[in-house]
């Protein structure tokens, strides 16, 4: 015959413990509400901001581009180069409005889970982003069979982003080399996307993950500073995890590592 257990707690303390961590459980499942509804108001902020933005930065664009082309011969030194500059600046801010769109729409919305061929994606993005420099020599080594579950629309969005920053980032090597593979990492599968472009200093590592932080003069390199956020973001919202190393000057290596991810 067994003993039933001891407890160490009299009836008073043991429903006191009880009201106690029922008020704690109750105090987070407020505060993770307040949370939720925080993040979903200031998604909304940020689309709404960007989206009213389009107009008058779209005036500003026009008009500029406008008076270069209508107006050239009345504009040299100086004031030529400060309308050249105000229609660079609303350039790229056009580019940071469309980025910041993007990334408060990949927080809204529900997530379709569905079987996704990461290695035909990628050979899809591969072929576009060849179509676009046609002159570079660029080496693609894509592992077939690398398959995972998720929303397609958005892993895509991921994978592109990726890709591209790949392909930015290899642009000075006379031949540029990226790797699309799947490794195992401590008992987990990670979609590897490696290239031996320019790399970066580990010590601001943290820095990639920020918005609009960059670590390479925009002169050098285009871009918003948004698209590993956006890569992120995705991955989060699919209960997975991205990892970044590099070295400067060798090139750099991201991991993904998605719940449901394997490789034939």
């Amino acid at each position: 015959m067994s003993t039933p257990p001891i407890s160490l707690l009299g009836l008073d303390e043991r429903t006191d413990f009880e009201h106690q961590a029922y008020a704690l459980e109750a105090l987070v499942a407020e505060r993770t509400r307040d949370l939720a509804e925080t993040v979903k108001e200031l998604e909304a902020f940020s689309y709404s901001v960007a989206h009213d933005l389009r107009a008058p930065l779209r005036a500003v664009h026009s008009f500029s581009r406008l008076l270069l082309e209508d107006y050239a011969d009345r504009f040299e030194g100086e004031p030529l180069d400060f309308m050249q500059r105000i229609l660079r600046a609303s350039e790229r801010m056009s580019l940071l409005i469309d980025d910041l769109l993007k990334l408060s729409q990949v927080g809204r919305g529900k997530i379709e889970r569905v079987p996704v061929d990461v290695s035909a994606i990628v050979r899809q993005i591969a072929v576009g982003l060849r179509e676009r420099e046609p002159a570079r020599d660029v080496r693609f080594d894509i592992q077939p069979g690398v398959v995972t579950r998720g929303d397609i629309r958005l892993l895509t969005i991921a994978f592109e982003n990726l890709l591209e920053n790949a392909w930015k980032f290899t642009r000075r090597r006379d031949v540029a080399r990226i790797r699309v593979h799947a490794a195992d990492q401590h008992g987990r599968i990670a979609i590897c996307i490696a290239d031996n472009g320019t790399g970066f200093d580990m010590r601001y590592h943290d820095k990639l993950f920020a918005p609009f932080q960059r670590l390479h003069h925009a002169a050098d390199f285009e871009g918003t500073g948004i698209g590993l956020v956006t890569v992120a973001r995705i991955i989060s919202r699919h209960g997975g995890q991205v990892a970044i190393s590099g070295v400067e000057g060798v090139g750099a290596t991201v991991s993904v590592v998605l719940p449901d991810t394997g490789a034939s």
